[in-house]
């Protein structure tokens, strides 16, 4: 009697076991679960592709420095040069007035350039 009961209650928990690990198969292989593991896996992916991209472009970073002041020391410019003003381009009327030392810039319209406030 025993010996029944024992193997009845293990082939009742093999096959709870059984229907358990078949059931959790079957839902990780549904579309949804596919679809989302496969956007986890993606993430993730894109994640690492990032990391290594700003590792390298902080590695070219740091070895373009070492070289311009390499290429400094090698020509001997120690002294940061003096950057130019900055210029002002303007549109300038084209008026053949006596005082052309002093040119006369165009004035911004009065109208406005949006095609969308007359509807």
């Amino acid at each position: 009697m025993f010996r029944r009961t024992f193997w009845f209650s293990t082939g009742v928990a093999a096959g709870v076991w059984a229907t358990t690990k078949v059931n959790r198969k079957i839902r990780q292989l549904t579309p949804e679960s596919l679809a989302a593991t496969a956007a986890n896996k993606a993430l993730e992916t894109g994640q690492r592709l990032k990391d290594r991209a700003v590792g390298f472009a902080f590695d070219v970073r740091d070895n373009m420095a070492r070289r311009e002041a390499e290429l400094e020391e090698a020509l001997g410019i120690h002294e940061d040069p003096e950057l130019p003003a900055p210029r002002r381009y303007t549109a300038i009327e084209n008026d053949h007035s006596d005082n052309r030392s002093t040119p006369k810039y165009i004035e911004a319209p009065m109208y406005s350039y949006n095609r969308n406030e007359d509807h």
